[in-house]
């Protein structure tokens, strides 16, 4: 069991050892997989008051990354993330809960294109470590699933053997490692 003291207080993310992924299906027989390469965020965990716990994350839309220059930039354009109006998807908790010893719901605003739905992500907590360079990390690993289209993000093409070239449903899968924050002294 962890300390109570090792696990409350300020955190940073760090995005050099963190993922924010996503996949969707495409031609409606494989999955497309991507990532946002840009992003950041802070966290306030209180151990003993999950609840008083909270979670900010801004995301770069235009650091889209599915390992194809083409799709991303078709990814950035007004059919989909419309990055030179809404250059940022963001996410703001408004609930944290300890679901057992491992596992926390977050519940928090998603912004994609200036639209704001809540959502709820379970996190299977990874542990809390001390790093060669002295900082405390405390890892977590998460998903959920959107419909895109309730964010405005509704391009799609019929196939003619049936069905669409993009799914609606967009899985998220997260992977953190956040570095506390030093006390003030």
């Amino acid at each position: 069991m962890v300390d109570a003291a090792a696990l409350t207080g300020n955190w940073t993310l760090d995005p050099a050892h963190s993922r924010l992924g996503f996949s969707a299906r495409h031609a409606m027989v494989t999955k497309v997989r991507g990532n946002f390469d840009s992003f950041e965020g802070t966290a306030y965990t209180d151990a003993t008051n999950p609840g008083n716990s909270h979670v900010e994350v801004t995301i770069q839309a235009d650091s889209i990354n599915t390992n194809n220059e083409a799709r991303d930039q078709h990814l950035r354009t007004n059919d989909f993330l419309e990055i030179e109006k809404y250059p940022t998807v963001t996410f703001k908790s408004t609930g944290v809960e300890k679901l057992d010893d491992e596992h926390v719901r977050i519940t928090g605003d998603l912004t994609i294109k200036a639209t704001t739905k809540q959502v709820s992500i379970d996190f299977e907590f990874g542990g809390v470590a001390q790093d060669p360079f002295g900082n405390t990390r405390m890892g977590f690993e998460g998903s959920t699933s959107i419909n895109r289209q309730d964010y405005g993000v509704a391009f799609n093409a019929a196939l003619e053997t049936g069905g669409v070239l993009v799914s609606d449903n967009v899985n998220i899968d997260i992977e953190i490692s956040a570095i506390k924050v030093p006390d003030a002294e």
